[in-house]
């Protein structure tokens, strides 16, 4: 990586599919914001879809992958191996209207750097992909791309037409891009499979903000979603999505009540809905906790990323009021770039399962924090250990006091105020 001039950097474009939600780009995104913008830098947004900053915000529809033209040629380059002749020149439309439209942002807000949230990274939206790797290389512009997950990482995208467009853009080999990753796998799997060098940022969190806590907004939460007082209430704060391994939480509850004479105390609220990957698994997941006598609480009517009000006068919850209103929180996913609900568990001081994936094992687990874990399944001894922490709030108090001290030493803001600048001055940029 490397440029042929030094420039002063005052303003950075963030450019992703979307900003909007609870989604783990999103929320990253987020944080990196927050830092930036204490750094003294302005910042910009460009995305298909967004709730953030309007008058800082470029909206252009076709770059939201779910846009329904976007949707119908993802689905054809995926699911064929031979590419018809006009799908080519359809994703070349596309990708004209938003190179356009990513011009005019660049020159509007007079962008010094880019970043790229993750749109080099995952084919979700190759039209966009390939548009920014274009603007990138045509402008030479200085560009962070914040990968969190590589397509090779998806079963889905193993296969398809698209192999040319994956080389061009997911990732594109460019000198004046430098690439962030968020684990050590995929920092040596960039290396191994595209000879991308790349700089490891894990997910962070402000450890320096105050968390919400039960109060008189939320102490109806339970009551509004069918948990009484004395219920066992925990929480799985993801989306519904096969490798988030829901039949686990699911297990553990069912496993939680027969281990408590069948008293049916414990409840399982998930706390995001199906959003990209279909249905099909959202029904596996409700019919599977039917099958196991689980009340499974899926309730995106009352739950969003912030507090607000519908115009019946029924309120909305933010997923802080969950966490606060929560006895347990479940993460047994079979993967995960990072973690950022073990995050969230940690700075909400809840006792925790965690499935072992490969990037907890390599990445977190060393650090030293305390949860219950399993390896892929339920088991008599990850049970026990959760009958435990739930029945001693000493033992409990005392796992959330190391996890905390551990978030805030390895996992705080404070990476992110050290690395960011460190990454500009490798452009031969000053700020």
């Amino acid at each position: 990586m490397y440029l042929t001039s030094a420039r002063e950097i005052k303003h950075i474009g963030f450019v992703s599919t979307r900003f909007h939600g609870t989604d783990g780009v999103s929320l990253e995104t987020e944080k990196w914001n927050e830092v930036l913008t204490e750094l003294g830098y302005e910042t910009f947004f460009f995305s298909g879809l967004s709730d953030w900053f309007p008058d800082r915000s470029v909206v252009m529809e076709e770059a939201f992958f779910g846009h329904p033209r976007v949707r119908e040629l993802h689905a054809e380059i995926f699911g064929r191996t031979t590419r018809r002749r006009g799908l080519t020149a359809e994703v070349g439309e596309i990708k004209g209207k938003i190179k356009a439209a990513l011009y005019d942002f660049v020159r509007r807000f007079e962008i010094d750097l880019l970043i790229v949230e993750n749109a080099f990274a995952i084919p979700m939206h190759i039209p966009l992909g390939v548009a920014l790797a274009e603007l990138v290389a045509e402008l030479e512009l200085p560009t962070v791309s914040h990968n969190h997950d590589f397509s090779w990482e998806r079963q889905r995208f193993m296969s398809g037409c698209a192999e040319d467009y994956l080389a061009r853009a997911f990732p594109p080999r460019l000198h004046s891009i430098y690439h962030v990753v968020i684990n050590s796998e995929a920092r040596r799997q960039l290396a191994y499979r595209c000879g991308i060098s790349s700089i490891m940022i894990p997910n962070v969190w402000n450890f320096e903000s105050k968390p919400t806590l039960p109060d008189e907004y939320n102490a109806s939460l339970r009551k509004d979603i069918g948990v009484e007082e004395d219920d066992i209430l925990f929480l799985q704060p993801t989306r519904i999505v096969a490798r988030k391994g829901i039949e686990n939480s699911i297990e553990l509850v069912a496993r939680f009540n027969q281990a408590t004479h069948g008293s049916g105390r414990g409840k399982l609220m998930v706390s995001h809905p199906v959003l990209d990957e279909g249905d099909e698994y959202a029904q596996r997941v409700r019919d599977y906790a039917k099958f196991m006598g689980v009340m499974l609480i899926v309730r995106p009517d009352i739950l969003d990323s912030e507090r607000s009000m519908h115009q019946n006068g029924v309120k909305v919850y933010s997923l802080w009021d969950a966490y606060a209103r929560s006895d347990f929180v479940t993460y047994p996913s079979s993967y995960e770039g990072f973690g950022n609900a073990f995050l969230e568990a940690i700075f909400y001081r809840k006792p925790i399962m965690v499935n072992r994936y490969a990037i907890y094992a390599q990445d977190i687990e060393p650090l030293g924090f305390k949860t219950t874990a399993i390896d892929g399944y339920m088991t008599d001894d990850a049970l026990n250990d959760v009958m435990q922490i739930l029945g001693n709030p000493e033992e409990a108090r005392q796992r959330a006091d190391t996890n905390l001290a551990l978030g805030k030493r390895f996992l705080s803001y404070d990476v992110l105020r050290k690395r960011l600048p460190f990454i500009f001055m490798n452009f031969g940029a000053v700020s």
